[in-house]
């Protein structure tokens, strides 16, 4: 029987509303999904929302309120953008070294051709009489 169809029993002193408890659980699987370790033993195929809300009534979760609740999250919204700014620095890195080999491609090719030409041959205009 799955943690979804049983009755869940939250402990009021660390969660004061189911609501709260489906805010967290949701939080708690997104980081799971970001590749977060998990702080109990996993099952086979267990949905990483099943998962967060059985370490939620376990007990392994810290649940921020309040002022922390807030640093933590503008703390973590920071951490994300940063890592997305560098994913989207090495990308852009990345295109640019691709057009700087296709320019240098380019312009050894047509120093290729430069080279690879014959030297024009010297042709001797005769001159006029007078």
């Amino acid at each position: 029987m799955d943690i979804v169809s049983l009755p869940i029993d939250i402990d009021r002193k660390k969660i004061d509303s189911r609501f709260r408890l489906v805010i967290v659980a949701a939080q708690r699987a997104r980081q799971i999904m970001e590749g977060a370790k998990p702080m109990i033993p996993t099952r086979p195929a267990q949905k990483e929302s099943t998962l967060s809300i059985e370490e939620i009534l376990s007990g392994k979760l810290d649940i921020l309120y309040g002022a922390d609740a807030v640093a933590a999250h503008r703390e973590e919204r920071r951490r994300r953008e940063e890592i997305k700014r560098q994913a989207m620095l090495a990308e852009r890195e990345q295109q640019l070294g691709g057009d700087v080999k296709k320019d240098l491609s380019i312009y050894l090719g047509e120093a290729m051709k430069q080279v690879e030409m014959p030297a024009p041959k010297k042709v001797e205009v005769p001159k006029e009489k007078a």
